[in-house]
């Protein structure tokens, strides 16, 4: 965690350094925002319209995306597995029941339930598994290199018990739908 400290302090460092006095201006802040920015890397100034620790947050994750495998191993592979098996529960719970019941036949709200099921998911359990939620997605994110490959099995193991008992409760809770 250490290097992605630092990492993080270098991009914020660089950041701090390329910010002109002129460049103020340009981004719509008050004149004179970028004084002194230039010269105080160990403590930069800040304007209150620019957050340099959320910018330097969002470069280094874009830009170092297949450094932070290393930097942030998967800590607990148990708490990851459950988050996978619980997200995909959720996915496949609602994909059935909005999708495919004979109940909401001709619904036009499916693909927001579905997509807000996605990002309620996402928010809960991203920063635990990576929150793949389906296998495809684990393969394509190995492939992109933003998984490792030996995690893959986390990923496999979560969604499909997470798939198979969503596909076992709307059985038993929808007896009507077969």
């Amino acid at each position: 965690m250490a290097s992605l400290v630092g990492s993080r302090s270098a991009v914020a460092a660089e950041a701090t350094m390329a910010f002109d006095v002129s460049d103020a201006a340009a981004f719509g802040l008050p004149a004179g925002a970028g004084a002194g920015v230039a010269g105080s890397v160990a403590q930069p100034q800040q304007s209150a319209l620019v957050n340099t620790d959320d910018s330097s947050r969002l470069v280094v994750t874009y830009f170092m995306a297949e450094k932070l495998q290393d930097v942030v191993p998967q800590a607990n592979n148990i708490k990851a597995i459950i988050a996978e098996f619980l997200g995909t529960f959720a996915l496949a719970y609602v994909v059935l029941n909005v999708a495919t019941s004979k109940e909401t036949a001709g619904n036009s709200y499916y693909g927001l339930a579905i997509g807000f099921t996605v990002l309620a998911m996402a928010y809960a359990f991203g920063s635990i598994s990576g929150g793949a939620f389906n296998p495809a997605v684990a393969v394509g994110i190995s492939i992109m290199q933003l998984a490792s490959w030996g995690d893959i099995w986390i990923y496999l193991v979560g969604c499909f018990a997470g798939g198979l008992v969503a596909g076992l409760m709307f059985r038993v809770l929808n007896p009507a739908d077969k």
